[in-house]
């Protein structure tokens, strides 16, 4: 497994898999054809089926068109064979010969790969040795340690200050989105709510303002990533609003410091790069479990660490997460990455929270590991017809007439 760094990208929405991905092929396609005298980039199955409401061709231009001009090409019928996210870039000379012509794919969460036996772009180094939860744990017992103190061992003390930057990041977005009225860009003429919720919540008692307080961060954050804001991906742009409510939720109302807050963003790490790494966090991929569903995988063993899980109610709690968004489509309205992905945050965070509670109140033993949930989860991801997976070809992406 890769560095939790590659995990936790904090960038612009709406979307690390049609926006953060495309823009950061083309900044390494402009860098290596600086004079080429124009380009011509072609999109392919769901990232030209829903790229237009993502913006995945502004990125695109914004980063080749001041070197020179570009023809974006859409084939949304057309799905290449390694992803279902491809792209071609092509640089042509003057007189219209090809330069150069590469194909990538935006595999999710912001990551690149070439296709080639699953390696990326630019690829970063391994740094994990184990890649499954089951190895990890029982390093764990083995070596009386949890899983922040594996990411310690791992990665080195320097990782510390980069999920204190993760922290900082989640926070800000807490707290323009609670902040902020007004409606999101796009047709839906969509309003933010998380700022009413939030006012909302202060006037029940304690068990639904809780409750309430949740979903306005969860919101809150899904809000600044619909807008374009800067948001962590934990573990995509989509999924963005989980942890950081669970996790702003905690710190505010039972007073964790930040150090045993980010310790809980290592743990969630190494169970989102657990699933990016034997399944997929893509929702044009495996649908919006590998993004919802792994986002509450990962808010649910944060809580669980935070209240003195074991490591297996840690792992339980993560499988929890998971195991109950199983089959959950990528459908977004207009390819826009708000209904029904907004609310989808807000109820996977309570959920992280039940999972929590779920898993403390159990020994940690169950028939069922998160490493399964995660096999299920591809197969079931990979059974999924294409229509149900990032292309608003069906589900509640054919609901509305706009």
């Amino acid at each position: 497994m890769k560095s939790l760094k590659e995990l936790f990208r904090i960038g612009k929405g709406p979307s690390s898999s049609h926006t953060m991905g495309p823009q950061q092929a083309a900044k390494l396609f402009a860098e290596r054809n600086s004079d080429a005298k124009s380009f011509e980039v072609t999109l392919y199955g769901s990232l030209a089926a829903t790229g237009k409401g993502h913006q995945t061709d502004v990125a695109i231009i914004d980063v080749l068109q001041p070197l020179a001009p570009v023809e974006i090409i859409w084939k949304p019928s057309e799905f290449l064979p390694f992803h279902p996210n491809g792209m071609r870039f092509v640089a042509k000379s003057g007189d219209g010969n090809t330069l150069d012509d590469w194909t990538v794919y935006s595999v999710g969460g912001g990551a690149l790969s070439e296709g080639k036996t699953g390696t990326s772009a630019n690829e970063p180094p391994e740094v994990y040795g184990m890649n499954t939860m089951t190895e990890i744990m029982k390093w764990c017992y083995d070596n009386g340690r949890s899983y922040w103190e594996y990411v310690d061992i791992t990665e080195g003390p320097e990782i510390w200050d980069y999920l204190m930057e993760v922290w900082k990041a989640m926070q800000e977005s807490v707290e323009r989105g609670i902040n902020t009225e007004g409606r999101l860009p796009g047709p839906l003429n969509l309003s933010r709510k998380a700022s009413t919720y939030y006012v909302k919540a202060s006037g029940y008692q304690r068990n639904l303002q809780t409750r309430g307080l949740v979903y306005s961060y969860a919101l809150a954050v899904s809000e600044e990533n619909a807008s374009g804001g800067i948001i962590v991906t934990a573990p995509t742009c989509g999924s963005c609003g989980v942890l950081p409510a669970v996790l702003y939720h905690l710190s505010r109302g039972h007073k964790f410091s930040d150090e045993r807050i980010i310790h809980a963003i290592a743990t969630a790490g190494i169970v989102g790069n657990v699933a990016k790494t034997n399944a997929s966090i893509s929702g044009a991929d495996v649908g919006c479990q590998g993004e919802v569903g792994v986002a509450c995988a990962m808010a649910s063993a944060a809580a669980c660490q935070l209240f003195g899980g074991s490591p297996s109610q840690i792992e339980y709690a993560a499988e929890m997460g998971l195991e109950h968004h199983l089959g959950m489509t990528c459908d977004p309205v207009c390819g826009l990455v708000q209904i029904p992905c907004i609310e989808r945050n807000a109820f996977a965070a309570a959920r992280a929270l039940d999972s929590n509670i779920y898993a403390s109140f159990s020994d940690g033993i169950h028939r069922v590991s998160y490493d399964k949930v995660i096999s299920v989860m591809k197969q079931t991801g990979h059974d999924l017809p294409s229509l149900y997976k990032e292309t608003s070809e069906g589900g509640l992406a054919t609901t509305l007439d706009i």
